[in-house]
């Protein structure tokens, strides 16, 4: 039984469903086993438990919100 994991930021319902949906969808494609033998989990993670380049990521955002002047 393929089994995917996700490590990620914190994600809306519909996002999480999305993933899982897409990720099922073309795993199963390319691994010719099908969707229902698939487990898909996602561990989310707050930005400030992780980092890039030595700064959590929730100041990597700011920062890149602040410099580019968007929204992620």
């Amino acid at each position: 039984m393929p089994y995917i994991t996700v490590e990620s930021g914190v994600l809306s319902d519909t996002q999480k469903e999305e993933l899982m949906k897409r990720l099922t969808e073309i795993s199963s494609e390319i691994m010719k086993i099908p969707q229902e033998f698939f487990v898909t989990t996602i561990k989310e993670l707050p930005d400030k438990n992780f980092g890039i380049g030595g700064k959590t990521i929730d100041k990597v955002k700011a920062e890149y919100i602040q410099t580019h002047n968007k929204h992620i």
